[in-house]
């Protein structure tokens, strides 16, 4: 596309594709100058129904001629009956609604200091965490990230977390403390690589944190709301947390985040011990029960399961045809890794030049996140992209070498 003579005034920190977008259909985004695209980006996880979806759009609709914004100050019916729904299909007895993931997160770390301080060991307020991590933007997720990339240009990062390799008992075991308050960890790690642990580890995590008496935080802001194959990925690895985070999918698109938290963990959470002015915003709370609805239905993940089998056997076909390209395929339900051989970046822009999107990770992995509504025949053109993105990057591999 043409770039735009004007100059933008967008703080540049964002490495932006040269691409636009105004519509969206499905699995589909239409771009400015027409052309259409194969979204396996998803909004990086969050279009979890695609893009316009009917249910969706009519929840909002509905609701913007209702009621666009109401303080906490004031009782939320809908906000209660979506905790409610919330609770039911989960562990947790209590949840909070924010703006975003890390809001989530910092709620949630929160809710593991304050639990000690409540039972008397303020000092009780170191977090565990694990390399590769991602946990957010804010200086608290930050630190609790723990990433030099992220953390360059701010300062010393905020004390209280003790990071320690993925997957290592035995470190978890040697930082677990008298000052240690809980542990927290993503069941799947997107930003990371598509990297997990077996299940047992955190079967091992759960043991050491009703042992010690300290927490079990899960961050589930990409793998919640279906994207493992589950409506939660704790339920697919049979280990329950305290607490834990939600957003991206949540809103299907509309900005929001939620803590779930059982009984015991928010103990001695009160009125004023936290807060958000836009927190379970009327929008927010219909789309977000809409999601809900369409996800809920008989099948739903049953049909993520499927096209996540589906996608991760045709990839691997394309790891056996171009080595040289990609050489490994990883992750669960619709959060799917594949590793490159090349630079996952020039990944990524033959793959948008095929007309398909997709998004980076860490370990040189390229994400494959499409809607969890995607069909059969949208992953079948998705790996013919693939595909000719694989043969235009051996060609101009062959021909540097020639060079």
């Amino acid at each position: 596309m043409t770039k735009s003579a004007s100059p933008s005034h967008l703080l540049p920190v964002f490495a932006r594709a040269d691409l636009a977008f105004e519509r969206g259909e499905g699995a589909w985004l239409i771009g400015t100058n027409g052309e259409r695209y194969l979204d396996f980006t998803s909004g990086v996880a969050v279009n979890a129904l695609g893009h316009a979806h009917p249910h969706l759009v009519t929840a909002l609709q509905e609701q913007a001629t209702k009621l666009w914004h109401m303080s906490n100050l004031f009782k939320s019916p809908d906000g209660e009956r979506l905790a409610a729904r919330l609770c039911e299909q989960s562990f947790a007895d209590y949840v909070f609604f924010a703006n975003s993931g890390a809001e989530a997160m910092e709620c949630a770390l929160k809710v593991t200091r304050h639990y000690h301080f409540s039972k008397g060991h303020p000092e009780r307020s170191r977090i565990i965490t694990f390399e590769g991590a991602f946990h957010g933007r804010t200086l608290g997720t930050l630190a609790a990230t723990g990433s030099a990339k992220y953390l360059e240009g701010y300062g010393a990062p905020l004390d209280g977390f003790d990071q320690v390799p993925l997957g290592d008992i035995e470190a978890v075991k040697q930082a677990i403390g008298p000052l240690t308050a809980g542990i927290l960890i993503e069941p799947l790690q997107g930003e990371g690589g598509v990297r997990a642990p077996a299940n047992a580890f955190f079967g091992a995590l759960r043991d050491l944190c009703d042992e010690h008496g300290i927490l079990l935080v899960f961050d589930e802001v990409q793998t919640g709301m279906g994207r493992t194959g589950e409506l939660f990925a704790y339920q697919r690895i049979g280990v329950t947390p305290d607490v834990m985070s939600l957003a991206k999918a949540l809103g299907g698109g509309f900005p929001i985040g939620a803590c779930l938290v059982s009984a015991e963990a928010a103990a001695g959470m009160a009125p004023g011990s936290h807060g958000s002015t836009f927190g379970g915003n009327p929008l927010a709370i219909a789309a977000a029960s809409a999601v809900l609805d369409v996800m809920l239905k008989p099948g739903f993940f049953d049909h993520v399961k499927k096209m996540s089998l589906l996608l991760k056997q045709k990839l691997a076909s394309a790891v056996d045809r171009f080595p040289g390209v990609v050489s490994e395929v990883r992750g669960e339900g619709l959060l799917i890794g594949l590793k490159a051989v090349v630079p996952s970046g020039d990944l990524v822009a033959a793959l948008r030049d095929a007309k398909l999107l997709t998004v980076g990770a860490g370990d040189n992995v390229v994400r494959f996140l499409p809607p969890l509504i995607v069909t059969a025949a949208e992953i079948d053109e998705a790996v013919q992209r693939l595909e000719q993105a694989c043969i235009a990057l051996s060609a101009a591999d062959r021909t540097q070498g020639a060079a």
